[in-house]
């Protein structure tokens, strides 16, 4: 009798039985979740969107320590703040190597290697306890950290790229954020 109306209905009806637990999550994207920096204040993440981010868990006793925030605050000299920002977030759940506060650890990294990226608070990436913005980028990635210094790289409308673990040097992942930053730089262009 009304074919049109019975097609949409048999089309609905086919997908929600296909997928029948898929409900709108309030947070679609790294950018809309809110976190707390090495300050106390709440920030939210939306401030980034536009950029293009590379989400860190960081720790300050790590034998990666040295050479990656070395190479992370080259990356924010190069990159950002404009385009690209490194995102890092404290955890001292491997090895309990990052026993500070969020007090220390900051004066710590701005003294020892002159960080001028964004430091959030320490957080928790793994477990019952992980951060939400955290377990957002590993349900997203499919890669869930298991030590200290693993990349989550972000694009401009906070979607997860990829991710890497420790044992990839920031100047392995640095091509790739070089062509995404060329790429805002020339869609900015485009639109002027």
């Amino acid at each position: 009798m009304f074919p049109g109306a019975l097609g949409v209905f048999m089309t609905s009806f086919c997908v929600l039985m296909t997928f029948p637990c898929v409900t709108e999550s309030k947070h679609r994207d790294l950018y809309s979740f809110k976190v707390v920096n090495s300050r106390g204040k709440l920030v939210s993440l939306e401030k980034y969107r536009g950029s293009v981010s590379l989400v860190v868990n960081v720790a300050s006793e790590c034998s990666f320590t040295e050479d990656h925030y070395r190479d992370l605050q080259q990356l924010q000299r190069d990159f950002g703040p404009s385009h690209f920002n490194v995102l890092a977030f404290p955890c001292n759940q491997f090895g309990k190597q990052e026993p500070g506060s969020d007090r220390e650890i900051d004066a710590f990294v701005r003294r020892a290697y002159g960080v001028s990226f964004p430091l959030f608070s320490k957080i928790a990436v793994v477990g019952a306890g992980a951060n939400n913005a955290y377990k957002y980028l590993t349900e997203s990635s499919g890669k869930e950290p298991d030590w200290n210094f693993w990349k989550y790289l972000v694009d401009v409308k906070g979607s997860v790229v990829d991710g890497w673990g420790p044992k990839v040097a920031v100047k392995e992942i640095r091509p790739r954020i070089a062509e995404m930053v060329r790429q805002i730089i020339l869609k900015k262009k485009e639109e002027l």
